[in-house]
């Protein structure tokens, strides 16, 4: 985990505790995304492992999954799909609830945003227990189409949400905690 290429990612990223709940250890990468070194690095090697793979789309989750999404999808040359809370999208969506590693939520998605047979990449900030990028998973197949993958910055490895995810297709993450 001492990765010499990952570390001035890792020493950019803070701990909370007991946000947003007692319990729960937040990770903070705003320092990172304020350093333009760290963020261009995150969002390379985020994308790399997908480079060349016929990258159509990619899917990010509200709201942090944004941020390296529309960077990684631009990256790719790819297009963007926003994964929305539920509501916040203004015309017919698709949608699936999910358990949080505190609580439950719903995505959504415009209902004509993924065409059947599009290479999706689904981006996420951190996969914890991995229902918001199992949520992704089902909402990508459930347009018909094909998951490239999944990259996240953050992985809690303790919380085993690999498993749930990986039911989708491959997962990389930059930086395993």
């Amino acid at each position: 985990m001492n990765d010499p290429i990952t570390a001035p990612l890792r020493a950019l990223i803070r701990d909370v505790p007991d946000y947003p709940k007692p319990g729960i250890v937040f990770k903070d990468f705003t320092p990172l995304l304020a350093d333009p070194r760290a963020l261009a690095l995150a969002v390379e090697l985020m994308a790399n492992p997908y480079r060349g793979r016929g990258v159509d789309l990619v899917v990010g989750a509200e709201s942090r999954g944004f941020i390296f999404g529309t960077a990684i999808a631009q990256a790719l040359s790819a297009g963007f799909v926003p994964v929305r809370k539920k509501g916040k999208l203004p015309r017919d969506v698709r949608g699936v609830s999910y358990a949080l590693e505190y609580g439950e939520d719903r995505l959504e998605v415009h209902a004509d945003a993924i065409r059947p047979g599009a290479r999706v990449l689904i981006v996420d900030d951190l996969l914890a227990t991995g229902g918001t990028l199992a949520a992704c998973g089902e909402l990508v197949v459930g347009a018909g189409a094909i998951i490239a993958g999944i990259t996240v910055l953050i992985e809690l490895v303790a919380l085993g949400g690999r498993a749930k995810a990986a039911r989708f297709g491959e997962v990389h993450a930059v930086l395993k905690v």
